[in-house]
């Protein structure tokens, strides 16, 4: 079994608290699961302006796009459940959605992003800066025309996600927000996460709210203060795309249930055979798509796939087998089944465009790990 060397841990340690002791990142908190063992370890502060180690190991993260695989997995559910495949097209469900040479998109194209949608709408920043509701959003990418017909490129597609997110509403009749919560978070018991600010949130002594971390807006994004990721307006949203707002602890727990076939405790989350099918890569079984496309990319349903991948996430030392996702905010996920291990990292230091701290703590991590 692998375990976690413990002299190399301490060296994981004091270089999360070189990052936050230095301010290149205000805070890093990290969850990492080894076999049976597990270590977290939490630095740095809490808001921008605070002057001390103030991060509590309680606190909240916006993780941008790790919200992405998490609404994938509820898709999933759902075709486990007998109420959709991956072949089928989303005009099916989503009416509107097939007009502009959209009609032959499929599930598998919006999981693997070979949709060939634009990553964000082209008045994306003028409807955020609008307080645009999401269904405002859903609307204007029903009336996209792709930028390629679907499975001839691989392009990075939030708005192929916040379709995803539609689609478990339209099947449901429940927000894709709810849906998650009931079928996934509350099964899992991650209690401090939720697919957007809720009201339950705001409410008590300590609210939920307070403990959710402010992020540094780099000045290079041109965004504007009531409209960013701190914003009253982008928490309550709940972008599937983005707006998941959690703990290391819970994304630990969504983790553990992935690396042991789907169950926790005495749950099955999903079965063995989806996760086989989200943690696989997807692209060379796309027909059309060159193997030029595929050059330096990688994905599962949702999962990036490591090895597959050009990335900053996740360093140069995971296995083959290992899967995860990033986030605009500063945030990465992975599980490597070959080493049995999990990590979560979080912070509130977008890594783009400057940094790479993310894959220099990955490699620290991975170092510390003696395989089983």
């Amino acid at each position: 079994m692998s375990r976690i060397i413990s002299e190399r841990w301490q060296k994981v340690e004091d270089l999360i608290d070189e990052f936050c002791q230095t301010d290149q990142v205000p805070a890093i908190a990290l969850q990492l699961a080894v076999g049976d063992e597990s270590r977290s370890y939490f630095s740095g502060r809490q808001r921008i302006s605070d002057q001390a180690d103030t991060l509590s190991d309680d606190a909240i993260f916006l993780v941008a796009s790790i919200t992405k695989p998490i609404v994938v997995s509820g898709v999933l559910k759902l075709l486990e459940e007998g109420a959709l495949l991956l072949g089928d097209r989303i005009k099916r469900f989503i009416p509107e959605f097939g007009c502009a040479g959209k009609h032959g998109i499929t599930f598998r194209h919006l999981m693997t992003h070979t949709s060939g949608l634009p990553d964000m709408l082209p008045d994306n920043q003028e409807l955020r800066a609008a307080n645009a509701p999401l269904s405002e959003f859903v609307k204007q990418i029903c009336e996209l025309t792709p930028d390629e017909p679907p499975g001839r490129i691989v392009q990075y597609q939030s708005t192929g996600i916040a379709i995803l997110g539609e689609v478990i509403s339209r099947i449901t009749g429940q927000s894709c927000a709810d849906y998650l919560r009931q079928t996934l978070f509350e099964p899992l018991q991650m209690n401090d996460t939720s697919l957007g600010l809720t009201e339950e949130w705001m409410l008590g002594d300590n609210p939920r709210v307070k403990r959710i971390t402010e992020i540094r807006i780099p000045e290079e994004l041109d965004v504007e203060a009531h409209w960013d990721w701190n914003s009253s307006y982008w928490r309550r949203f709940g972008a599937p795309w983005g707006g998941l707002l959690t703990t290391p602890a819970d994304l630990s727990k969504f983790a553990g249930m992935l690396r042991a076939g789907g169950r926790f405790q005495e749950q099955q989350i999903l079965s063995p055979q989806a996760i086989r099918e989200a943690t696989r890569d997807q692209l060379p079984s796309i027909a059309g798509l060159s193997v030029a496309a595929r050059q330096g990319k990688g994905w599962g349903l949702g999962w990036q796939i490591v090895s597959a991948s050009s990335s900053d996430y996740y360093g140069d030392l995971l296995s083959r087998s290992a899967f995860g996702h990033g986030g605009a905010t500063g945030t990465v996920f992975w599980v490597d089944p070959e080493l049995d291990a999990s990590a979560v990292i979080l912070t509130t230091e977008p890594q783009q465009p400057h940094g790479r701290f993310l894959s220099l703590i990955t490699n620290r991590i991975v170092a510390s790990i003696k395989p089983g």
